[in-house]
């Protein structure tokens, strides 16, 4: 199993894991190796150090317990408080929140704003003019990108 340090072109880090240096080329080339925050397809392998097995490593947990350090990827950030991971969290946040809609937003915002309908946490798909026509009436809404590794269940 190679684990390997990736980066889109927009500059967010992930680690991508494949059978073979073989296996990803293959991914990459069908494209289907895309970033987890963007969904961008212009992927990068970055330089990385080896990763050695040693048999009397302790595991994660007991490491914690014994004071170890988190875990820090080759850019030196740490994994758990990167940019990207926190973004995930809080849009895995909002996912598990909210109701999907659908392209039934824009008519449902209106309901809740004008009392025909419980106001609730939704989300969905809007276009550009009804987003506008929404914020022309008083409606607050926002854009948020759902990264395409969140949109479907991880087997």
């Amino acid at each position: 199993m190679k684990v390997l340090d990736l980066r889109c072109a927009h500059g967010h880090g992930f680690e991508g894991w494949f059978a073979s240096n073989e296996a990803f080329d293959s991914q990459l080339a069908g494209g289907l190796v895309e970033c987890p925050v963007c969904g961008d397809t212009a992927i990068v392998k970055l330089l990385s150090a080896p990763r050695i097995n040693l048999g009397n490593a302790r595991a994660p947990q007991q490491a914690a317990a014994a004071g170890a350090a988190p875990s820090v990827s080759s850019s030196g950030i740490s994994a758990e408080s990167s940019p990207e991971a926190r973004w995930m969290r809080a849009v895995r946040e909002v996912l598990s929140k909210t109701e999907d809609v659908g392209d039934r937003f824009a008519d449902e915002a209106r309901k809740m704003h004008y009392g025909e309908t419980q106001e609730r946490g939704i989300r969905g798909q809007a276009t550009p003019e009804q987003t506008e026509a929404l914020l022309d009436e008083g409606i607050a809404v926002m854009a948020l990108p759902i990264p395409a590794a969140l949109k479907e269940t991880l087997q």
